[in-house]
């Protein structure tokens, strides 16, 4: 979010911009002109950078970034710049810069590992948290970043043996409780069931996802009444849809679990229902319900019906897509 400033704020602001002018004026005949007009420049910049003006920031900085004196100061702020207007590429390598001249600058070390992930670049992440957890061992916070890299990039083993050497923050930072719970389950280990536990009881904030998660342990251990409240809990905390993550999904997941563990009772059908009319397309979880016997006949014929539409509608997409790059591509 950018920052503001009331008008007699900015007055005064462009009054102090003015007067720096004509201090470098005044004194461009000294001797140490140039190292004196870099910090000068990069006062100004820092100056717009605070006021959230990006642009007239860049220009100053990249003014101060030619003197050795404000080079990597400059190089460090042109990268946060950079990677606050999306430009995470850009971002990475300006932080690189800063690296390639001092191997050991955690924080811009830190800083393009965060614009690696941004950009995609999961590998390179992981290198560069490495370097970071080397110089900052004792770090909890640095060894969860790592961790989490690590997660993304399916290396659960490392990513679990990484966590575990902070015990303090797997009994109090519910992220890092989180992130394990999530490993161990990926590994398939029971004790993600405790730990999705151990994170319910710390967690202060709301996390619908998590308590999803939660819920699919539960239910895949056959516990299936305390899955259930899980899923019911899931949907209730459950504010805001992201492309990733939406309530349609935790009702198909509460839907799933009814029609296969209480198969008598009509509001299973219901709830697969509200899943369908919420915007849950995905064709790969419902295909196993259509063969599953827990499920009553009459409602795997009713789900049929569901995925056949569903089939036919992804279809129709598939030709209106295919249809608009041929039109595209003969406009070009």
């Amino acid at each position: 979010m950018k920052k503001t400033l009331t008008g007699k704020a900015e007055g005064f602001f462009f009054i102090f911009i003015f007067s720096i002018l004509i201090f470098l004026s005044v004194f461009s005949s000294c001797v140490s002109k140039g190292a004196a007009q870099a910090e000068e420049y990069y006062t100004i910049g820092m100056a717009y950078f605070e006021m959230g003006k990006f642009p007239e920031a860049e220009m100053w900085l990249n003014r101060a970034r030619t003197a050795d004196k404000t080079m990597v100061a400059s190089e460090y702020n042109l990268g946060r710049i950079a990677f606050e207007t999306g430009r995470y590429e850009e971002a990475a390598v300006l932080f690189e810069k800063i690296i390639d001249l001092d191997p050991e600058n955690v924080m811009a070390l830190k800083a393009a590992a965060y614009s690696r992930i941004k950009n995609g670049d999961i590998k390179k992440a992981e290198e560069l948290y490495g370097r970071v957890l080397s110089l900052t061992p004792e770090n909890a916070d640095d060894g969860f970043n790592y961790a989490l890299v690590l997660f993304g990039m399916e290396k659960y083993e490392d990513s679990e043996e990484v966590l575990n050497k902070y015990p303090i923050a797997l009994e109090e930072k519910a992220p890092s409780i989180l992130l394990l719970a999530r490993v161990q389950r990926a590994l398939k280990k029971v004790e993600a069931i405790d730990t999705y536990a151990k994170w319910l009881g710390v967690n202060t904030v709301a996390n619908s996802q998590g308590l999803y998660e939660y819920a699919q342990v539960l239910e895949e251990a056959e516990f299936y009444a305390k899955a259930l409240e899980q899923y019911e809990e899931a949907m209730t905390v459950h504010t805001k849809d992201t492309a990733l993550f939406k309530k349609s999904m935790i009702q198909f997941g509460k839907a799933r679990l009814l029609l296969a563990v209480d198969p008598d009772n009509e509001e299973s059908l219901n709830e697969f229902n509200k899943a369908i009319q919420e915007g849950f397309d995905d064709l790969t979880a419902i295909e196993p319900l259509l063969s599953d016997e827990r499920i009553t006949l009459y409602n795997r014929e009713e789900i049929r019906k569901v995925y056949d539409n569903l089939q036919i509608k992804e279809k129709e997409k598939e030709e209106e897509e295919t249809e608009e790059e041929e039109t595209s591509g003969e406009r070009s």
